[in-house]
């Protein structure tokens, strides 16, 4: 039986009836149509279907959608504003750091938490924040370097 739940995605207000073992990345996905978060591995283990939650990066898949309802939800999709790219968005384009593009919305998502929350981290700092979003494209070099210019241009 669904059940309709209440949140913010990407700023707007959204009611949504959502079966009680549908996935936050499926309501997103299939149910609101932002398809910026991947289906990945589905174990939380790739960081495909990162989102931003309150502020805090989660893997989409391991969450239930009725989780989410009083929530706020941030998808790659609600960073851009007046049609410029996040800073972080920017960096990751000037600095060749999307190849596939599979696993950048992730990995700018935890980007930009980690800016948030520090805005001058240092290179063990990113790695750190980037570690539960994998790769096979970049090498993560690019991806690092993106980072770090985006917090120097903060």
């Amino acid at each position: 039986m669904k059940r309709v739940i209440h949140l913010t995605v990407n700023e707007e207000p959204c009611e949504v009836a959502v079966e009680p073992w549908w996935t936050l990345l499926d309501l997103l996905r299939d149910q609101i149509g932002l398809t910026g978060a991947k289906k990945g591995c589905d174990r939380g283990d790739c960081g495909a279907c990162t989102v931003l939650l309150d502020g805090m990066p989660v893997a989409s898949c391991m969450m239930l959608a009725v989780m989410a309802e009083g929530r706020s939800v941030t998808t790659v999709e609600g960073l851009m504003q007046s049609a410029r790219l996040h800073p972080v968005q920017q960096a990751f384009v000037d600095y060749g750091a999307i190849q596939c593009g599979f696993c950048s919305p992730g990995m700018i998502l935890s980007a930009v938490a980690l800016l948030d929350e520090n805005p001058h981290p240092t290179e063990a700092e990113v790695r750190f924040a980037l570690a539960g979003n994998l790769c096979r494209c970049t090498g993560y070099t690019k991806i690092v370097e993106a980072v770090l210019a985006a917090a120097g241009g903060r």
